[in-house]
């Protein structure tokens, strides 16, 4: 899930960071240290040291869930929940100090960024945040109609803005079909959506666009076996980017986003069909031989 070594090849973090580096780009890596509470923090320090060695940048993922298989080392008790949103904002601050703590335990910087869980959060997520000395959150994620976010944002919300205490970083997206939103992951847009979505971005003065992936995703369903389009993908993106003008990317350590002076929705990448169409087509190959 995680190192993604699987047989006849490797394509998570290593890979990833390689791909990366190749390119001349450093990621942002949200590790989630809540499995510490089952292994160990050598378990945390086992990703975090790779990432942080290379001079990736690691920030503060977290998935409670973990909760439920800690037993007596559960800092809450006997309070358990698969979602941020889930808890009070009382423990929230508990998981969130405990997630930080042991991120830097396992040999982390002190983060300044945060992203939820199944993007679990909600407003008192962020407070919480702001309790702790966390400046940003990119949970908000406008191209997922329906998800477990609970954050008092809506669609239109594309932008950095302050929000409960905190910088909130809304994930990327495009428009869909009949006026919907698709959100920025790299395996719900094509290697053609994502490229003119940063163009677009860059076109229209928006000064950020988050995509996210995670560990697992260049693999296939049963995590048996690379996924070569989705690792072609990945790298022809990473390619793109590296040759595009006036594009560069950033992290939180380095070039954190900043809040948008401007009020109206940052406007989105247009629905074109034949992009939408040459996307479903390779998805389909990709789940007929990868799934």
């Amino acid at each position: 899930m995680i190192a993604g070594d699987v047989t006849g090849g490797e394509a998570g973090i290593t890979y990833q960071m390689d791909v990366l580096e190749r390119h001349g780009h450093r990621g942002v890596f949200f590790v989630d240290p809540m499995p510490a509470l089952v292994w160990g923090v050598q378990a945390i320090a086992d990703v975090v040291g790779p990432i942080v060695a290379r001079g990736h940048d690691v920030q503060l993922h977290c998935h409670p869930e973990w909760l439920a298989l800690a037993g007596n080392a559960n800092p809450l008790g006997d309070r358990t929940g698969r979602n941020m949103h889930e808890f009070t904002l009382a423990d929230q601050v508990d998981i969130l100090t405990y997630a930080r703590d042991t991120l830097i335990a396992a040999g982390a910087p002190a983060p300044v960024a945060f992203r939820a869980g199944n993007y679990g959060a909600n407003d008192d997520t962020l407070r919480a945040l702001a309790r702790i000395g966390i400046a940003y959150d990119t949970s908000h994620c406008p191209g997922i109609a329906v998800s477990d976010c609970r954050i008092a944002l809506g669609r239109e919300h594309r932008r950095p803005l302050r929000h409960c205490g905190v910088i909130e970083v809304p994930i990327g997206c495009i428009e869909a079909v009949n006026g919907d939103l698709r959100h920025g992951q790299l395996t719900a847009l094509s290697l053609r959506e994502m490229t003119a979505a940063i163009r677009h971005a860059r076109d229209h003065d928006i000064a950020s666009l988050t995509l996210v992936s995670h560990s697992f995703e260049l693999l296939c369903r049963d995590r048996l076996r690379v996924n070569r389009i989705l690792c072609r993908r990945f790298d022809r993106l990473c390619q793109a980017i590296e040759t595009m003008r006036g594009v560069s990317v950033a992290t939180y350590t380095s070039h954190p986003p900043q809040v948008s002076k401007r009020t109206a929705p940052a406007p989105v990448l247009p629905h074109d069909s034949v992009r939408t169409t040459l996307r479903i087509a390779e998805q389909a190959l990709s789940n007929a031989l990868y799934s």
